[in-house]
């Protein structure tokens, strides 16, 4: 593989990789192509184009795409690779859970919109995320209570001297038995 070519797949699979990021699936779809269509599919690099693209398939909502690519993925030759492939593949074939329509927020399409209703949904957007975030409240100084010392009962109660004794009890018979 040339050095340009390997630009060329880098730069399709940078491309791909940030338009999953921003969510243009389709625009992903068809850098992660390229990228597929010039690497060897045997690589690591080959390994690492398919699973963005079985991403991209998935976001896209072609999952056929998705399980069949991550199929020949599961069978590549270096092992890292092919256990990703597989886990994946159990995750895209698992049963799809049904879900109750008041338990998901339907997130509005804001591509539809002009310029105007854009920004003034981005202003409204501004407007209640400063009204959430606010300036962290100062902690209250911890305050010791002084204690009366005539209160507290200051007589040896032997404890120490008991303590004292058996730890060097202890250490001598240490050094005897040495």
């Amino acid at each position: 593989m040339s050095d340009e070519q390997r630009e060329q797949i880098q730069h399709y699979l940078q491309a791909g990789k940030a338009a999953v990021e921003r969510g243009a699936y389709r625009q992903a779809v068809d850098s992660l192509e390229k990228a597929n269509g010039l690497v060897n599919a045997a690589s690591r690099l080959g390994g690492d184009v398919q699973f963005w693209l079985v991403t991209a398939y998935q976001a896209n909502g072609q999952t056929d795409q998705a399980i069949a690519l991550c199929r020949v993925v599961s069978r590549h030759p270096d092992y890292q690779i092919a256990k990703q492939g597989k886990r994946l593949l159990y995750i895209l074939e698992a049963p799809k859970l049904k879900t109750r329509p008041e338990w998901t927020t339907k997130i509005p399409d804001l591509a539809a919109l002009d310029g105007t209703e854009e920004s003034t949904l981005m202003q409204k957007y501004a407007a209640t995320r400063q009204k959430r975030v606010s300036t962290p409240r100062p902690k209250p100084e911890k305050v010791r209570e002084k204690i009366d010392l005539s209160t507290v009962d200051t007589k040896d109660n032997g404890f120490v001297w008991i303590a004292l004794v058996v730890t060097v009890l202890t250490l001598g018979s240490l050094v005897w038995l040495s």
